[in-house]
């Protein structure tokens, strides 16, 4: 099936037609459009490493940590807002920040590796 060029345009003039009554409405503080949540930021485990060690995100935002090593880590914040059982190789922990301010955790299978999460509103 192919497209004339009238049909092409009747289309174009109807996608023009609906974006500007979207605009319209949403001008008169009638419509509003749900943000869409944001795409999670992801944490390597790898190396004996969390990389990046330090990211930076709006309050809202869920961090994801995946486990690359062949050997058991964690993720413990250092305060206890939050912690991760034992992750295996490709397992993962998450969780959303939803206050601001600067979370550091670290593995407690492995003290030496640490991270920070600094979450800004």
């Amino acid at each position: 099936m192919s497209l004339t060029h009238d049909c092409i345009r009747a289309l174009v003039a109807g996608a023009a037609l609906a974006c500007a009554v979207c605009g319209a409405v949403a001008a008169a503080g009638q419509f509003r459009v749900a943000r869409d949540e944001a795409a999670p930021v992801h944490v390597s485990i790898d190396n004996f490493t969390f990389s990046p060690a330090e990211v930076t995100v709006h309050a809202g935002t869920r961090v994801e940590w995946m486990n690359k090593d062949d050997i058991p880590h964690t993720v413990v914040e250092t305060t206890g807002k939050f912690g991760s059982d034992a992750l295996d190789t490709e397992d993962k922990f998450a969780f959303t920040f939803t206050a601001a301010g600067t979370f550091r955790y670290f593995c407690s299978l492995h003290p030496h590796m640490t991270g920070k999460v600094v979450v800004t509103p």
